[in-house]
């Protein structure tokens, strides 16, 4: 198993937990990660979740090493960005519990939850462009409506990252506490949710959506359909092989 997964009474805890590769998000953790959460979310016992990684990383991002086998066919069948969606369109309350690194596919992890939950030791990033291909898995569209096209524009294009404070000043995360606090502190927000009627919590939060996302998904579709198409580019490749070979990739621009 790649998640752990405890109850304590109206919340529940799932933590990433492939501690070795700095949770980075392969196929079966996001398998499992996915059904555990809608396993959750099917409780009515459940009235909040908290979505952690550990001190090192949330996570670092998508599994590399199987996104360089992977083929743009590959990616549109397996449907994997996809899975993004099904974590976004949970009805229960989800809080992320952050600390350490942030980046890429968990940068956008994260952003799927309903509020984010920083240690002072975060770092955020979505460094997608290095490796020869976007953000996909909504990275492009919530980032951007999280803290702004400037910022956004920024963080994507250059790779740099944004420290615990700087996020919180942008938009994208919520609270941000002592790197000794961090879990205990989004436990404690999630009892507090936890504590509120659970429909007038699933309405309030499904409204909030709404007026937040609007016009998200013509981006989503816009980006995805990017994404597909920057995989099937020779830098993609090159980027993806170079990364697995611990080398500098020599993009070409095809």
């Amino acid at each position: 198993m790649s998640i752990r997964v405890e109850r304590d009474d109206r919340i529940a805890l799932v933590t990433l937990d492939r501690p070795e590769q700095l949770n980075a998000l392969s196929n079966q953790l996001m398998n499992e990660l996915v059904g555990a959460l809608e396993e959750l979310d099917a409780d009515p016992g459940i009235r909040c979740i908290v979505l952690a990684g550990n001190d090192r990383a949330f996570a670092a991002g998508a599994d590399v090493a199987e996104m360089a086998e992977a083929t743009a066919m590959d990616m549109l069948r397996q449907r994997r960005v996809e899975q993004w969606d099904s974590i976004r369109g949970l009805r229960t309350p989800l809080v992320a519990a952050v600390s350490g690194f942030c980046l890429g596919g968990g940068c956008e992890l994260a952003m799927a939850c309903d509020l984010i939950v920083a240690s002072e030791t975060a770092k955020f990033g979505q460094p997608e462009t290095g490796l020869g291909i976007i953000p996909g898995a909504g990275g492009t569209q919530r980032l951007t409506r999280a803290v702004g096209k400037a910022k956004a524009m920024d963080v994507i294009l250059t790779g740099r990252f944004l420290d615990a404070r700087e996020a919180e000043l942008a938009g994208l995360v919520a609270r941000v506490v002592a790197r000794e606090a961090w879990l205990e502190e989004a436990k404690r927000i999630a009892r507090a949710i936890a504590s509120k009627g659970p429909v007038a919590q699933q309405l309030a939060k499904a409204s909030v959506n709404r007026a937040f996302d609007t016009s998200l998904e013509v981006g989503l579709d816009y980006e995805r359909r990017s994404l597909y198409l920057a995989f099937a580019s020779e830098d993609a490749k090159e980027g993806l092989t170079a990364f697995t070979e611990k080398r500098d990739p020599d993009f070409g621009g095809r």
